[in-house]
């Protein structure tokens, strides 16, 4: 058996230690017709997780099983299939138990890189060069994604296809989808709300603004999610809100007791208004939203043209101020912006 092992194995360059105990098997079977006991069977898939283990492809092993099988030949069939079978089973087993330490050791490194501690040797090992900068993209959907959710894998892939870059990561957190690109690769963004957008119908996605190292990965992702909370309270329409674009915002919540007194002042007479103040505040978002426009205005809110010019009536003479000034203009433009990230009248100003 000594000499059929060696065969094999030069023939093969699978190492003799993992082909004795099939031999064995085969001769034993070959001998008495009886196919394989139950611990022959577990030393086999034993053998099977240490091919994986040594990185030996399942292909390689299969043929070294079929090539001393067509040397020991004989009876042994019944035992091929049932031995090969183990091999397989102990070979799959391995690689499982190697991807779901993968996937422990990916969602760890996720949780450190989106708290700041990451280090780069960890980041390479998962395609991120920490020393560039970066922008990441997270989509909320409707219903929160759970951890190992496919979806995140299959975006990734078609990434990586689209860019042929494996600089990117796509994975779950808090049930969001997390995008994190380069930030020189200006359409990874687009492409990532584009499969978002194909995969979910109830969604909104922020993105944050590029920036260097681990930090600025950690910055980049407040700044996403931010956006998304922003959207909501500002009750702004797009689905995909970039952080760019609100900076503003922040802006004014930095000093919240100047905001809270520019609404107190410019809008808190409205709350005298018949009907109170929210269908006036609605008026002047539209007025706002269509650059003056009152018929523009008046198809948002579904009312007359006649209705936006005599709310807008009423507000001047409420507030003292008339959106058709540039200057009273932009003031009752920040404090209604105000109002909303106040969440003023429903919450009162404190």
């Amino acid at each position: 058996m000594d000499s059929v092992l060696a065969r094999v194995s030069e023939a093969t360059g699978v190492p003799a230690d993992l082909l004795g105990g099939f031999l064995s098997v085969l001769a034993a079977s070959a001998a008495t017709g009886r196919l394989p006991a139950r611990a022959d069977m577990d030393a086999l898939r034993e053998c099977g997780a240490l091919a994986a283990e040594r990185g030996i492809p399942l292909r390689v092993l299969a043929d070294a099983c079929l090539h001393a099988a067509e040397i020991t030949a004989g009876g042994a069939f019944g035992a091929v299939r049932r031995g090969m079978a183990a091999y397989i089973e102990g070979y799959e087993e391995a690689q499982r138990a190697a991807l779901r330490q993968e996937e422990e050791a990916r969602r760890l490194f996720v949780d450190d890189l989106l708290q700041g501690r990451a280090d780069a040797e960890r980041a390479e090992h998962f395609g991120l060069r920490l020393a560039g900068a970066y922008v990441v993209t997270v989509a909320r959907p409707g219903t929160p994604v759970a951890a190992g959710d496919p979806l995140a894998g299959r975006i990734e892939q078609a990434l990586v296809a689209r860019f042929g870059s494996h600089n990117i990561l796509v994975t779950v957190r808090d049930g969001l989808l997390v995008c994190v690109a380069p930030g020189a690769l200006t359409a990874a963004s687009g492409e990532f709300t584009h499969h978002v957008r194909s995969a979910l119908t109830d969604w909104r996605a922020g993105v944050g603004r590029p920036h260097q190292g681990p930090g600025g990965i950690v910055t980049s992702y407040r700044e996403a999610v931010n956006a998304i909370e922003l959207g909501e309270r500002l009750g702004l329409r797009a689905q995909v809100l970039k952080a760019s674009d609100l900076l503003v915002f922040p802006v004014l919540l930095r000093d919240r007791d100047a905001i809270v007194d520019l609404v107190s002042t410019v809008l808190g007479p409205l709350t005298s208004a018949r009907g109170g103040p929210e269908p006036l505040l609605e008026t002047l978002e539209a007025i706002f939203a269509s650059q003056g426009n009152h018929t523009a205005a008046a198809r948002r809110l579904g009312v007359s043209t006649r209705a936006i010019t005599y709310r807008l009536e009423r507000i001047r003479r409420l507030t003292g101020f008339s959106p058709s000034d540039p200057t009273q203009r932009f003031t009752l433009e920040t404090a209604v912006l105000g109002a909303r990230l106040l969440e003023w009248p429903a919450h009162p100003l404190a």
